[in-house]
């Protein structure tokens, strides 16, 4: 006999990528100047109401049918400001959910910021703070990137460690800009060590309250030395690393997948421990709906933009989410 999922008391927790998620006024402070009605994207206040729509039907779905109900935290990247997560949570889908979220600038020169987007029903929000990246160019300058967003807060009563995260791109190709995903994992970790500095990660017992999460879009593979040699060896579990697959990813470019979306936890979300959250189950939410039904790209994430174009779709990643049970 099957039991029910409904019986379960449980909780789904995403990271979504929205794809440059910009709103539709210029700001001269950031390089948005494409993403208005008059710049090369031609960034309508119609489109981006249509993209409002999209994201929203799109969180609204995450990890519904094993649970019930809409998501209590979700991680994203490629936000503009506060006047987009405003709107986005105002939308039909979410409004009636009582979210919020905890958002801060960064230095990051096109704008592009993490949040997290929370059910102030499920999650209370205790400590939260931007963690500065601090990377150098090959001059000695600064090269700036997106802070990493940490937030500590009660979920369901269990306090619960967050980060976000957004890692430097490949833009400039993956081994010339590894060195910086690496260094970027170091600076993460030197905060999860301060945090925990007696490693209560790793450890299994009914008193433990040191439950970490890091999710985000890295811009590596499960496989890579970021993720793989930077922070899984240190008292944590890639969950999403078994996901990747030759044929599904979170992002697919130039016709290969990746799995840059991830979710890594602290060894102690695996237990049987009375009373304690645990890891359930963990997926890419790539249901058809986010899906381009058509032509060369067919199957891939449906784009906003696909090499310059107005596509029109939800976003160039597929959202990554975990369901967390309580025994």
């Amino acid at each position: 006999m099957t039991i029910s999922s409904q019986v379960f008391e449980q909780y789904t927790i995403a990271f979504y990528n929205l794809e440059n998620f910009f709103d539709y006024k210029n700001d001269q402070h950031i390089l948005d100047d494409d993403f208005t009605a008059l710049g090369r994207n031609e960034w309508t206040e119609n489109r981006y109401r249509k993209k409002l729509a999209k994201v929203s039907d799109a969180i609204s779905k995450i990890g519904v049918d094993y649970t019930g109900k809409l998501p209590a935290l979700v991680g994203v990247a490629e936000v503009e400001n506060k006047k987009v997560l405003n709107d986005l949570i105002n939308q039909p889908k979410l409004q009636s959910h009582n979210y919020d979220y905890i958002h801060y600038n960064s230095p990051d020169e096109r704008g592009i910021d993490c949040a997290l987007l929370y059910c102030k029903n499920i999650f209370e929000v205790v400590t939260a703070q931007p963690i500065p990246i601090y990377l150098q160019d090959e001059q000695g300058q600064r090269d700036t990137t997106r802070d990493v967003l940490y937030v500590q807060g009660r979920l369901a009563g269990h306090l619960l460690h967050v980060y976000v995260n957004h890692w430097p791109s490949r833009r400039d190709g993956s081994s010339t800009t590894n060195h910086k995903r690496i260094e970027t994992a170091r600076q993460v970790m030197q905060h999860i060590d301060s945090i925990d500095p007696t490693g209560e990660r790793s450890k299994l017992h009914e008193n433990n309250n040191t439950f970490i999460m890091v999710m985000g879009d890295f811009n590596d593979d499960p496989e890579n030395d970021s993720v793989k040699q930077g922070i899984v060896p240190y008292g944590f579990d890639n969950i999403a690393a078994p996901l990747k697959k030759f044929h599904r990813g979170s992002l697919n470019y130039k016709k290969k997948w990746n799995l840059f979306d991830q979710i890594i936890v602290s060894e102690n979300m695996h237990n049987d421990l009375p009373g304690q959250l645990y890891i359930h189950k963990t997926d890419i939410f790539d249901d058809i709906m986010l899906r381009q039904w058509k032509g060369k790209y067919r199957g891939h994430p449906a784009r906003t933009f696909i090499k310059g174009r107005y596509a029109g779709g939800y976003s160039d990643h597929f959202p990554v989410y975990t369901i967390l049970r309580r025994n």
